[in-house]
């Protein structure tokens, strides 16, 4: 295969790459904002870390929406042929996302807000650190709760 660099991105980063900068500003703000507010409410963060299991990445909305479309898309197909048209825009949008990390429908949902894998592991990982997780990263004493919040923000960076 020949090499796809500067063409195809890293798939850790093709999504967050093809997505307005102004956009993934917003979710890192909320990112900051979350762990700001467990900062203050520590007690609370084994909960978010269980409503963080359950949350939906671009990639399974994406896979659903697509797969929705398809079965969608085939069952009507036996009503009219023009319904086939369905199931292969939605095999061309994941080809598309597959390769370059964007397709029409991402635009859509991330502005709604759907985050990737790695956004939600980076909320993840500040609120572990916060916890107390990670043995090397200093957690509490005499930090504001701000200070300790940016500390697991830093942390959480690093791990990412």
């Amino acid at each position: 295969m020949a090499d796809a660099e500067g063409i195809v991105p890293a798939t850790e980063e093709r999504v967050e790459v093809n997505t307005e900068e102004e956009i993934n500003r917003r979710i890192r703000k909320e990112l900051e904002a979350c762990v700001y507010y467990y900062a203050q409410w520590p007690e609370e963060i084994d909960n978010r870390l269980d409503e963080l299991d359950r949350e939906w990445d671009i990639e399974r909305m994406l896979e659903t929406s697509a797969g929705i479309f398809s079965v969608a898309g085939v069952a009507f197909g036996s009503m009219h042929r023009r319904w086939f048209i369905l199931p292969a825009l939605a095999g061309a949008f994941l080809l598309q996302h597959a390769i370059q990390g964007w397709c029409p429908p991402l635009s859509v949902l991330r502005r709604m807000g759907v985050r990737t894998t790695r956004e939600i592991n980076h909320e993840r990982y500040a609120l572990k650190a916060l916890r107390g997780d990670f043995g090397n990263v200093r957690m509490g004493g005499e930090q504001s709760p701000q200070e300790r919040a940016r500390g697991a923000i830093e942390a959480a960076d690093l791990c990412l």
